[in-house]
């Protein structure tokens, strides 16, 4: 991988966490100020997943312009790994439900390769 496109794997990852922290924080708040059901919150936490990764996949497309299905899954997939490793930190092992793993891992891939794709 060259050095522009490390670039803008960096770049586009940054940048969708920020989208994530933005969206993550919003519903906190809702959260916060309407009380929301364990499963309605579940489903933004998913939808947020979709939505910052669709954005990781679509800056790194835009950004290589070649391969565009490859750099937004391997995008997608970098996005799973820093989510897998940050969770792994913080509860010092691996999520003990391995389908809800599967899961996340299949939302990011699949929408930043869609990301990827539309760029």
């Amino acid at each position: 991988m060259g050095s522009s496109k490390l670039r803008a794997a960096i770049r586009s990852l940054f940048l969708s966490y920020l989208l994530a922290a933005v969206l993550l924080g919003t519903l906190a708040f809702l959260l916060y100020k309407f009380h929301l059901k364990e499963s309605q919150v579940g489903l933004a936490v998913s939808g947020i997943y979709v939505i910052s990764c669709f954005l990781c996949g679509l800056l790194m497309g835009k950004a290589v312009r070649r391969r565009r299905f490859f750099w937004g899954l391997l995008a997608g997939s970098l996005y799973f790994a820093v989510l897998l490793a940050a969770s792994c930190l913080i509860s010092k092992g691996l999520p003990s439900d391995f389908g809800q793993l599967a899961r996340t891992f299949i939302m990011c891939a699949a929408s930043s390769t869609i990301g990827g794709m539309v760029s």
